[in-house]
């Protein structure tokens, strides 16, 4: 099993940094990919970011420049620093994990619970 806790949500000025923590609890799992998901009410959850097992990183465009994911392997751990907020990054935050468990060779996604970020004006 894959559970995972998210951190590091709140209330920012506009411009200001937040940085998001997702660390994941496993048993019998190998983690794949690690990603930022970001969900407004009435819109669907949309991709924010993407990290690799291998270290390979995607950013959706309108994050570029802003956005850095990373993980720390050895805590099961991604992380989202995120700068020049603005107020339309205002979203619940979530992330997901792939993971491969060990034992069967099956690979499962599995969703944090989400954490509100919250840009003003």
């Amino acid at each position: 099993q894959v559970q995972l806790v998210e951190s590091g949500g709140g209330l920012v000025q506009a411009g200001g940094s937040l940085r998001l923590s997702c660390a994941a609890s496993v048993s019998d799992f190998s983690i794949n990919s690690m990603e930022w998901h970001r969900q407004t009410p009435g819109k669907q959850r949309e991709l924010v970011a993407t990290v690799t097992n291998g270290g390979s990183t995607n950013y959706r465009a309108s994050v570029k420049g802003r956005f850095t994911i990373s993980r720390d392997n050895a805590k099961n751990t991604v992380y989202l620093q995120m700068n020049s907020l603005k107020p339309e990054d205002t979203a619940v935050y979530y992330c997901r994990v792939t993971a491969t468990q060990i034992s069967s060779t099956r690979t499962f996604q599995y969703w944090g619970q989400g954490t509100q970020v919250t840009v003003s004006s």
